[in-house]
């Protein structure tokens, strides 16, 4: 495939929350409720709901940094590449890329609304209410056609949970971020029907995925009190195995057959293996009596799921024992594992090197996310202005330097 004809959409992105985003979407009855920004002791620009401490402002937003400045430390936003947290800017770095489209996870409000579910209230849904009109009315829909948006939800009560997916459905927005392991934030586990069926319901007759993206579930990640960090960080795709598990062998995929499962940043690698298992397990221990209406274990699964990577080699080579229309990259932008400026030329790469064929690159490029989600790519952006070629074209200008923070911060200063 030639690199200027490809045509990448990438289903795990980040977005740092600009500071005004709840300015134009909280009621004034609640104005005085929203989460603030401010700088602590140390002048680290920090969020704050309600007089606790809510989340972080750039957790690893390391894009553009020398790789010796890369960690888990908050930076303020005079640090970070204004791509970060600035639309229009992000959207000049995606045609830099070469990226037609993104779906960009929250940052201070966790996943599935974790860092402001502290408050299990009016308020609270107030807020993540606003969090959504600002993601879907000004973040994605600033440029049409660029970015597939995600919700968050009240989940602390399935009924305001399911009015939020509908109230966000009704918006054109058909994707939410739900925790891997529910148990592990003192909800319901997913085999809990009498709680998750009017949620799981819902998304079935919204056409609405739930993302699962890896670490809400880190809790379940016994490790050892003296362990490095890198345990948890290359351990995490094993939580996605935990959350596909409960959904599969639970009676979420085997009763509702329209449920859509993205497991985000997970890797493939895991799969072959788990599929394996299952399938194994089922035809071997047939007196446990679970029942998946006369198919595999492992064909549920497919029916379902959507398995999303950043770069995987070696599993590549997998795919279509993995399941070629299920696997769908994605870039990580901006944390340290993205790939900017040159997503193409290593996208590209690893699929040649795995053998892919043109048509597997463009199902796993965009193809089957756009199918999964829903979503028509060149409903705004026509198909030949949409490759990578023509995104590029149109970006010419915009700096690839590498600068460290001290320096972003400097050019922060003088704008």
């Amino acid at each position: 495939m030639n690199i200027d004809d490809m045509i990448l959409v990438s289903i795990d992105d980040h977005v740092v929350e600009p500071p005004d985003m709840f300015d134009r979407h909280v009621p004034k009855k609640w104005a005085d409720q929203a989460p603030r920004l401010l700088p602590d002791e140390n002048g680290v620009d920090r969020w704050m709901y309600r007089g606790r401490q809510t989340g972080v402002t750039g957790l690893n937003a390391v894009i553009s940094w020398p790789a010796e400045e890369w960690g888990l430390n908050p930076a303020g936003y005079a640090e970070m590449r204004p791509g970060v947290y600035d639309v229009h800017e992000r959207v000049r770095d995606m045609n830099r890329n070469g990226i037609l489209a993104s779906m960009c996870f929250p940052t201070f409000a966790g996943f599935s609304a974790g860092h402001l579910s502290h408050f299990k209230d009016e308020t609270t849904v107030v807020m993540i209410q606003a969090y959504n009109d600002w993601h879907i009315d000004e973040w994605a829909a600033a440029y049409p056609g660029r970015f597939i948006p995600i919700a968050i939800l009240p989940l602390w009560d399935p009924a305001l949970a399911v009015a939020e997916i509908r109230r966000v459905a009704a918006k054109g927005c058909h994707a939410v971020t739900m925790p891997e392991l529910p148990h592990m934030d003192g909800l319901p586990s997913y085999h809990d029907m009498e709680y998750w069926a009017p949620v799981f319901e819902a998304l079935c007759e919204t056409g609405t995925v739930m993302c699962l993206h890896i670490g809400q579930g880190f809790g379940a990640l016994k490790l050892a009190p003296d362990a490095p960090v890198d345990n948890k960080i290359i351990l995490a795709c094993q939580i996605s195995v935990l959350g596909a598990q409960d959904l599969l062998w639970g009676p979420a995929m085997r009763t509702y057959k329209d449920l859509k499962v993205a497991f985000s940043e997970g890797g493939i690698g895991w799969i072959p293996f788990y599929l394996d298992r299952c399938d194994r397990h089922y035809t071997n221990q047939v007196w446990l009596r679970r029942d998946f209406g006369g198919r595999l274990p492992s064909e549920v699964f497919r029916e379902h799921s959507l398995a999303c990577y950043v770069t995987d080699p070696t599993s590549l080579r997998l795919r279509n024992e993995i399941g070629i229309d299920i696997i769908a990259w994605e870039c990580d932008f901006p944390h340290s594992d993205a790939m900017w400026p040159d997503a193409p030329e290593q996208v590209l790469a690893e699929l040649n090197g795995a053998g892919a064929t043109d048509e597997e690159i463009e199902k796993i490029t965009w193809q089957n996310s756009c199918r999964f989600f829903g979503w028509d790519p060149f409903a705004h952006v026509p198909k030949d202005e949409a490759t990578v070629g023509a995104l590029r074209a149109r970006a010419t200008d915009v700096d690839t330097s590498i600068r460290s923070r001290k320096e972003w911060a400097e050019l922060y200063a003088a704008r």
